[in-house]
């Protein structure tokens, strides 16, 4: 199936392979890893365990004659695994950092990863800000407009999230796939950055969800 909002290719026609680092950031229990598993599989668990230093998915959107493949890296959210975050963004292409609209401390959080990705990330890294549980809209406590503005002074793509009724959720990674540069087939983009970084096993989530990724 073809991604919604993607471009199916005419006839079948084999276009370009572009592959991409990604990284998700943020505060403990904001979402990362429903949202990932959202994308990647169409599921949602109503209570996810939390992830141990990260977890490693794939997933790919078709952009008219463009494949994009994203390695995608779900970092645990806890204080105790932000010492290895860098070795996660190290190289990434991109990086979404999710907060809850139900708890202003995670969006504070959330700006705290932004400076240090601007700081220490790729010049060139696409980052997406995820405002996360949007169905809670009735508690919210981290207002649409603020973020937004937030997001335009930092050049952030900004979309509010759901991974429970999956609202934005496939956007959002589209979105990114659309900024990031397709000048270089798969494997010029990431192929070493995992040399030297943690070995983490493959999430048994890993692979790709119909509804959501190009047609096989």
């Amino acid at each position: 199936m073809a991604s919604r909002g993607g471009a199916q290719r005419p006839n079948g026609t084999q276009g370009k392979i572009c592959q991409f680092k990604l990284v998700l950031l943020g505060e403990s229990a904001v979402g990362k890893s429903s949202l990932v598993l959202r994308f990647v599989k169409g599921q949602f668990h109503e209570y996810q365990e939390s992830t141990i230093g990260a977890a490693f998915l794939t997933q790919t959107v078709c952009l008219d004659d463009t494949t994009v493949k994203f390695e995608i890296w779900d970092t645990a959210g806890q204080e105790r695994y932000h010492s290895l975050a860098p070795m996660y963004y190290r190289g990434a292409q991109a990086a979404i950092v999710v907060y809850d609209i139900t708890n202003q401390d995670t969006f504070g959080r959330a700006k705290t990863w932004i400076k240090e990705l601007q700081r220490q990330a790729s010049p060139n890294i696409v980052i997406a800000l995820a405002g996360n549980k949007a169905d809670l809209a009735n508690k919210r406590m981290v207002e649409f407009d603020e973020a937004q503005a937030y997001a335009e002074d930092n050049s952030l793509l900004f979309m509010e999230t759901s991974a429970k009724t999956a609202m934005n959720v496939n956007d959002i990674f589209l979105a990114i796939a659309k900024k990031l540069p397709k000048n270089e087939p798969a494997g010029g983009q990431s192929g070493g950055q995992r040399q030297g970084g943690p070995v983490v096993v493959p999430d048994e989530r890993g692979g790709q969800a119909s509804g959501s990724c190009c047609a096989k």
